[in-house]
């Protein structure tokens, strides 16, 4: 009998997912496990490699027992990986050299300062996708090669092997077809030129990273090797057919696979992802990624991060105590019929997309005696809506291509004064899917073309559940005034934040 049952894996920062779907794309088993992180220094933060395999192996187990599924029903598995946080194992027993360091960890500043003097460094964005920064996997391999030993023994030795999450659970989950990993997660490890399709070998060289240590790059769908599921005290072995970034996977279990089709994920950190198709556009603003490779050729995608919008609620709850629950964002803004003419520029740790200012800062502006809490709120829910449009029009200004309907997901879109908000600043339709597991879905489908479960991206069912639409309501004049009232604020905290700037440094160096 066909085997009837896919695994898609979804290994992340914060905890490790895995979920059962049957030929009819029905999830049939769910599981989450988080993660712990370990913090050695106040400026780093680890995981233990070992620990999330074992959490990974557990979910897996756990979903199938969800799903009344033995391993041995399991046709393939897919996994989809965080981005930016590395793992370094041994070539010749498999057993990690280091702790996993995470994208959230800042050793890397000094390199990335030293970095900013080698003429060649004004290649990186056009070449890599994206600008370098102290998150970058890239950067975090130099400093290991600098500063750990045994990293350093083992590279000189020829058996350091280095990788993102979904390449070292093949090790240490089974058996590895080959050191490799799919376009998506090469390149988000900032050493890959995408543009040409090879390693950058220059910038390789200016970081110490030896070639021999990194992974082939492959299409998304390809024999990756396989895994050792165990499960209801049996076991069996599974090919993995699959891998896949985890914002690019968001991407695509969200269903978002024509040009323009756009996905916006809003929690911790909120990124906007436009899917560009078969062309990687010349954009040095928003950030170009591949997408996927499902056999019929390369495809590429924009993204863009938005401020901090998770630490800027923690911040309105803590520190400002504008909220005392997260829910009261949701009542305060809707019992106000706007801000009043407050607006709220969330910088905190500057403005990403498409400004690119880390010295700007958070600031209010438009205060009055009559401003009170909710003003405030909806100004901030406001600032995300805006900073959402400024992004789309980057887009469609500088590669003509328009988005017509934004998917949503993530904490801050459980607000329906939220979504509605962004319908109203931008102009399009916001929509809210009912099913949140779109990574881990995204996985499974993908190993399921791998296996022959469908023969085509079309032929694909979609998530489960319906959704949400949020229609605009504004009118586009009041749109409009209210987009130019924001920007006019970002100019002056960006003047402020230039100001301030120049004023810490010392006069020979202004």
């Amino acid at each position: 009998m066909t085997k009837p049952y896919l695994i898609g894996i979804d290994q992340g920062t914060s905890g490790s997912r895995a979920l059962v779907i049957d030929r009819e794309g029905g999830v049939r088993g769910y599981a989450y496990r988080p993660l712990a992180r370990l913090y050695p220094s106040p400026d780093r933060v680890e995981q233990d490699p070992l620990a999330v395999a074992e959490g990974v192996a557990a979910v897996v187990a756990e979903a199938l027992a969800d799903a009344g599924a033995r391993p041995d029903e399991v046709a393939a598995c897919g996994i989809a990986s965080q981005r930016n946080t590395d793992f370094a194992w041994d070539a010749g027993d498999g057993r990690p050299v280091a702790n996993a360091i995470t994208w959230q960890d800042l050793r890397t500043l000094p390199i990335l300062a030293e970095l900013k003097e080698w003429p060649a460094a004004a290649e990186a964005r056009h070449r890599l996708g994206y600008a370098p920064g102290p998150y970058m996997t890239g950067l975090h391999l130099a400093w290991r090669l600098r500063h750990d030993p045994d990293i350093i023994a083992a590279a000189r030795e020829n058996r350091l092997r280095l990788g993102l999450s979904a390449a070292w659970l093949m090790v240490a989950l089974g058996r590895a077809a080959g050191h490799r990993m799919d376009t998506s997660l090469v390149q988000a490890m900032g050493l890959y030129d995408f543009r040409a399709g090879e390693y950058w070998t220059e910038w390789l060289d200016r970081l110490g990273v030896p070639r021999a240590a990194l992974p082939e790059a492959t299409p998304t769908i390809a024999e990756f090797g396989e895994l050792r599921l165990n499960a209801g005290g049996g076991g069996a072995t599974v090919p993995v057919l699959a891998m896949i970034g985890d914002q690019q996977g968001a991407l695509f279990g969200h269903g978002c696979r024509a040009p323009g089709a756009a996905e916006c994920t809003q929690g911790t950190a909120t990124f906007v992802k436009v899917f560009m198709g078969r062309e990687a556009p010349p954009q040095e603003i928003i950030d170009v990624f591949y997408a996927w490779d499902t056999g019929a050729g390369q495809t590429y995608c924009l993204e863009a991060p938005t401020t901090v919008i998770g630490a800027a609620i923690r911040w309105m709850r803590d520190s400002a105590r504008l909220i005392d629950e997260y829910h009261e964002l949701d009542d305060l803004a809707g019992a106000v019929a706007d801000s009043g003419e407050v607006v709220f520029v969330p910088a905190f740790t500057g403005l990403n997309a498409p400004y690119g200012d880390p010295q700007a800062r958070g600031t209010l502006l438009g205060l009055t005696l009559g401003t009170h809490r909710g003003h405030i709120v909806r100004a901030f829910l406001e600032s995300l809506g805006y900073q959402i449009r400024a992004i789309l029009e980057t887009i469609a200004r500088d590669t003509g291509q328009r988005v017509d309907e934004l998917l949503v997901g993530g904490g801050v879109t459980a607000s329906d004064v939220a979504c509605q908000i962004q319908a109203d600043l931008t102009g399009i339709p916001v929509a809210r899917p009912t099913f949140t597991e779109t990574t881990a879905f995204a996985a499974a489908l993908l190993a399921g073309r791998g296996a022959g479960f469908w023969p085509s991206d079309a032929s694909l069912p979609p998530p489960p559940g319906g959704r949400t639409v949020f229609e605009p309501h504004t009118s586009r004049e009041r749109r409009d005034e209210g987009f130019a009232r924001w920007q006019a604020a970002v100019a002056l905290v960006r003047q402020w934040g230039q100001q301030e700037a120049g004023e810490r440094l010392p006069a020979a160096d202004r």
